[in-house]
Formats: structure tokens, C-alpha cells, sequence
């Protein structure tokens, strides 16, 4: 049975806005319509050339115009991921209803999470200091080298003044992010906190992802995203940002604002993996799961469904996989299962992205297909073909990275 209700309103935590910059559109009605419509995403990667990697595909942001949504003032300063991070702050404040006033500033702000931060402006700094010195260095460059640039662009953007933190955690940066920022909230040191996370494509990351062999095709065949498929041979790069608006929930009742969904419960955890690898051993993906909905306090036959992290590569979605199949053997009905990794792609900070998924999800009743996914390679619960149409009360977001670190959200239908 669910207990979390125990907990006083000033502590429970709503989501009351989304916003987001992806390869599915910018900004939610296109995301929306575009998520659960089943498409995809994924096509020839066209900002860059892949030059000598055997990938040719990507997820990229196309069509993303930043002039409606950012100043221009501002926006002569700004690299490309801290564009797609302001762009997707304002939108999920305007989402919510939030305007930030001199009385409200120093209570809203931001825990932003990104995996790499701007790869782009990185390499095009250190080509230009190790070819022709430090003199001939952009000094405008050197602010957009840092990780927490984006989070700092957004805030002078918007005017907030409270948290701003930036969380670096491989490939559950947003998802930690998330957690971080729920917490927060609980502790009563912020009013409204965007939460999430983004990460960009460019040549030299697309390069690096190659020679580590992580992307598709790494074991042959045709390339493409698979998530929990038998044919699956790596994973697609993406990108983009995904944030959402938190608040406790008499503060959003006080405001009178539209509400997604609750973040019951979030759990944290790891265990040995190497550096550059998925963990083999379910184990310490199934004990982070179990903690987070712990933290809700509900059990797992309360799960009506997973926003899986599986994204094509053999190695994480056979682990995710089976914790799943163990996770859930003893349950009656067991729980749908879908990844949007196979329409958006692997972009490490994905979290945010899926995030903003699931709250639409949690308040449409809508799941999306797991895009790419034919020939299923486990006995779950699969979405595939089309959206279903399903009441979700409780519904987990599982985040696994290499290095053997984990990160789930529960998502629950806030009952009016």
C-alpha cells in the first residue's frame, strides 16, 4: 500500500512544468505529439563529418531557433549546450506558471546535470591554444569551457538567484540531478527548482564514442538503436535538454498550477564496473530500484511501469534486463516496459529528456513504443508498435551508467 502521503505537503514533490529542447522538437506540444506518435528521430548525422568512424547515424537537435526564447544580449555569449539549457529553463517555467520576481529570485534555481558539458567549445579552445598559443585564444570561449556554464547562462537568463548546482555523473547526470533537487525542495532550501540535464553532439565526442566502440554497429550488422532487441549492436548518439519545474505540493496547490505528476521516491547506488563499461552483475541495479521505491513506499507489484535506460548496447540492456526479470518474477502483473533511447539516442544526459517523458506519460496515461525494438530479447512487458493507453499510478525511471552507477525516480499520479 501506498504510505508516502505521510509526508506533509511542504514536503512532497510536484512536477508542474516541462521544457525541452530534443531531436523529437523543442518545446512540449511538438515533443508530445512527435514521443507518442512513435517516431524517431535518428537519420545521418548532418552538423559535422563522422569522418573515419564506421557510425554514419545520430539524434540531433535540428530546427532549434533560440531567438524567441533567449535575448540577444545574452545570446552572443552563449555556446550551443547552454542555448539548448536557457531555452529549455524558460520553457519549463512558462510551462509551470512561474514568473521570477525581486521577491521570488532567491528561491528558484537549478540543479543541471551534464555528462561531458560543451565538447565543441572544448576542442575548438584547446585546438587554438596548442596551434597558435594562448594569445589567440577567444576569451569568450574560456567562461563556456566549464560544466556549470549552462546552469550560470540559464540563471542570468531568467533571473533566479537561488541553487544553481551542477552535477556530473556519467550517464545518470540528470537522473542524480533530479534526485539532488528533490531533496532540496524537502529540505526547504528552494520554492522552484529546474531539474535535469543535456549534452551536445559534436566531432570530437562523436569521435571518442567510436573509438571506445560503443556506438552502432559495434558487433556488425546494420547500424541503428535497439533498445532490449536481439539484433541490437550498440547504441545511436543524441542530444538535447530536458528540464522540469519542481515545487512542493501546497506550494503548487497555493499557486493553483496545472500538476504532471509527484516524485515519490529516488534512489541512489553503485557497484564495481570498469570506467568505460556497463556492469555485468544486476545486483546493484536491482538494490537501487528496490531503494527507490522504498523511499515511496510502495512495492513492486505497485510499479505500473518502467522508463527503462536500455539503449541498444548488448551489454546494459542485458543487465537492465535481468534485473527486471528478477525484480518482477513473483509479481501478477507485471509492468509495462519502454526506453525512448530508440528515438532520441544515447546522449548520457538523456535523463532530463526521459524525465519530461515520463511526467507526460504519468499524466496522459500514454506510454510510448520503444522505437527499433522488433525481435524482444527478454520475457517483459514490452511497449512496442504503439502508444499504450493505461492508468499509471506509480511508475519508475531507471537510470544506469558505466562505471556501475545507478540512479531511479518514482513518478506518481498526484490525485487530484
Amino acid at each position: 500500500m501506498n504510505k508516502h502521503h505521510a509526508l506533509p505537503d511542504n514536503q512532497r514533490v510536484v512536477v508542474t512544468g516541462v521544457g525541452m529542447a530534443t531531436p523529437l522538437g523543442t518545446g512540449r506540444k511538438e515533443f508530445s505529439r512527435r514521443l507518442f506518435g512513435g517516431e524517431g528521430a535518428i537519420d545521418v548525422v548532418q552538423a559535422f563529418d563522422t569522418g573515419r568512424a564506421a557510425s554514419r547515424l545520430g539524434a540531433e537537435v535540428r530546427g532549434f531557433e533560440p531567438r524567441g526564447l533567449i535575448s540577444v544580449k545574452n545570446l552572443r555569449r552563449m555556446d550551443r549546450l547552454s542555448m539548448l539549457t536557457t531555452a529549455s529553463a524558460r520553457l519549463a517555467l512558462s510551462d509551470a506558471g512561474v514568473s521570477v520576481t525581486a521577491e521570488n529570485r532567491d528561491r528558484v534555481g537549478i540543479l543541471f546535470g551534464s555528462a561531458f558539458g560543451a565538447t565543441d567549445v572544448t576542442a575548438q579552445f584547446e585546438d587554438t591554444l596548442f596551434a597558435q598559443g594562448p594569445g589567440a585564444v577567444n576569451p569568450i570561449l574560456v567562461p563556456n569551457t566549464v560544466m556549470n556554464a549552462p546552469a550560470g547562462h540559464a540563471s542570468i537568463e531568467l533571473g533566479f538567484r537561488g541553487v544553481n548546482v551542477t552535477v556530473t555523473h556519467f550517464a545518470v547526470s540528470a537522473e542524480t540531478a533530479v534526485a539532488y533537487a528533490v531533496s532540496e525542495i524537502r529540505r526547504g532550501t528552494a520554492d522552484v527548482l529546474l531539474a535535469g540535464g543535456a549534452d551536445i553532439l559534436s566531432k570530437f565526442y562523436y569521435e571518442a564514442l567510436s573509438k571506445f566502440h560503443g556506438l552502432s554497429p559495434d558487433d556488425g550488422g546494420a547500424e541503428g538503436a535497439r533498445p532490449f532487441d536481439r539484433r541490437r549492436n550498440g547504441y545511436v548518439a543524441g542530444e538535447g535538454c530536458g528540464l522540469l519545474c519542481l515545487e512542493s505540493l501546497s506550494g503548487a496547490r497555493k499557486r493553483g498550477a496545472n500538476i504532471y505528476c509527484e516524485i515519490s521516491g529516488a534512489g541512489l547506488g553503485s557497484s564495481p564496473a570498469p570506467p568505460t563499461a556497463w556492469p555485468k552483475d544486476p545486483e546493484g541495479f536491482r538494490r537501487t530500484f528496490l531503494r527507490a521505491l522504498g523511499q515511496a513506499r510502495i512495492d513492486l507489484s505497485d510499479a505500473s511501469a518502467v522508463m527503462a535506460a536500455a539503449n541498444g548496447s548488448r551489454a546494459l540492456d542485458a543487465v537492465e534486463a535481468a534485473a527486471y526479470e528478477e525484480l518482477f518474477a513473483s509479481c501478477a502483473d507485471r509492468p509495462w516496459v519502454t526506453s525512448i533511447k530508440g528515438a532520441v539516442g544515447e546522449s548520457f544526459s538523456g535523463g532530463g529528456i526521459r524525465a519530461c517523458a515520463l511526467a507526460l506519460s504519468v499524466e496522459k496515461g500514454w506510454l510510448p513504443p520503444t522505437v527499433g525494438l522488433e525481435q524482444p530479447a527478454a520475457p517483459l512487458n514490452f511497449v512496442t508498435g504503439k502508444k499504450v493507453e493505461t492508468h499509471l499510478r506509480h511508475t519508475v525511471l531507471s537510470g544506469i551508467s558505466f562505471g556501475g552507477t545507478y540512479a531511479c525516480l518514482v513518478f506518481s499520479r498526484c490525485e487530484k
